[in-house]
């Protein structure tokens, strides 16, 4: 991939972001696993054969993604050069959801502005796995920060990267194992043998993008405020709280973005009407408010474009 095609592949994205009557390979990449995770348990009765079964998926749907993309590309490519761009492109422009992301929280943002919590919260409930019914105000905003600052690197740095690296077909390939992740990652009772494998291969392949989301949201911090003290408080908290959330990703941006806004993330939450205790990051606050979405909001453009830039930056010194 050209760097004046990941421009336009991100250009695509801020412009239109995911329409819904647009096709997408996330979509069917979903469909896919929700018709095999119905069908896996017919045919495997042991926790050994599932946690094969959820190997075999974990490596067979990233590589038919992989496969997929380029077989497309190149059947465009032998039609013509311009119109194999054009599907690079498109398929790439998929991967990022950064404009998404952006709309999701300032739906949320309007049904707090209009005080409808009710409403916040159903918008909420759409962009984070919790429960949402009886959030507070102050429940709704710190869940849209920690769906910012973890969405600004899986949604947006992890995509760069692998965009980067390989084009679409490797930045599809990561979109599958990070929808995986997703639907049947859990440590529960249902997956934690059948997803065991899409969970481990997603921690390994965000490694890197949630370090560097980490660090471009500590360098948005300043960028997007002048406040050029909050670059040194969000990378002071990175780097002390960073570790503390149970994946081994997430933390990075979530401390990243604790630092930047001064408040605190993390905490008690709730699944399926059960507690989940965890670990608090950062010092501040306690008391998230809307502003700190909007704040938080400004902060994952900037690090969009420093993304950006630096992925642009790494095509062109290859």
């Amino acid at each position: 991939m050209t760097g004046v095609e990941l421009a336009v592949a991100a250009a695509l994205d801020v412009a239109a972001g995911d329409p819904r009557w647009l096709p997408h390979p996330v979509k069917g990449m979903g469909a896919v696993i929700a018709w095999v995770d119905g069908r896996v348990r017919r045919i495997c009765q042991s926790e050994q054969a599932l946690q094969i079964a959820g190997g075999c998926l974990a490596i067979g749907l990233p590589a038919a993604a992989y496969a997929a993309a380029s077989w497309t590309i190149t059947q465009a490519t032998a039609i013509a050069p311009l119109l194999g761009q054009v599907v690079g492109v498109g398929l790439a422009y998929t991967t990022l959801a950064g404009r998404d992301l952006f709309d999701h929280v300032q739906a949320v943002l309007r049904e707090l502005a209009a005080g409808n919590l009710a409403g916040a919260r159903q918008a909420v409930a759409m962009i984070v796995g919790r429960d949402t019914a009886t959030l507070t105000e102050s429940g709704v905003s710190r869940a849209t920060v920690e769906t910012i600052a973890e969405s600004t690197s899986d949604g947006i740095i992890a995509p760069l990267v692998y965009l980067s690296l390989g084009g679409a077909p490797l930045a599809l390939a990561y979109k599958a194992v990070n929808t995986l992740d997703s639907m049947i990652g859990h440590l529960d009772t249902r997956y934690e043998h059948f997803g065991w494998a899409s969970a481990k291969l997603d921690d390994v392949l965000n490694w890197v993008p949630a370090r560097l989301a980490g660090g471009f949201i500590a360098l948005a911090a300043g960028l997007s405020t002048g406040q050029w003290h909050r670059i040194h408080e969000s990378w002071y908290m990175l780097h002390r709280d960073g570790d503390k959330h149970a994946s081994p990703n997430s933390g990075q941006p979530e401390a990243a973005m604790a630092g930047a806004l001064g408040v605190q993330l993390g905490g008690t939450n709730y699944y399926d009407g059960v507690a989940h205790d965890a670990p608090t990051i950062g010092d501040g606050t306690a008391d998230v408010t809307p502003e700190h979405i909007r704040q938080a909001s400004r902060i994952m453009i900037v690090t969009y474009a420093l993304g950006l830039f630096f992925a642009l930056l790494s095509l062109w010194v290859s």
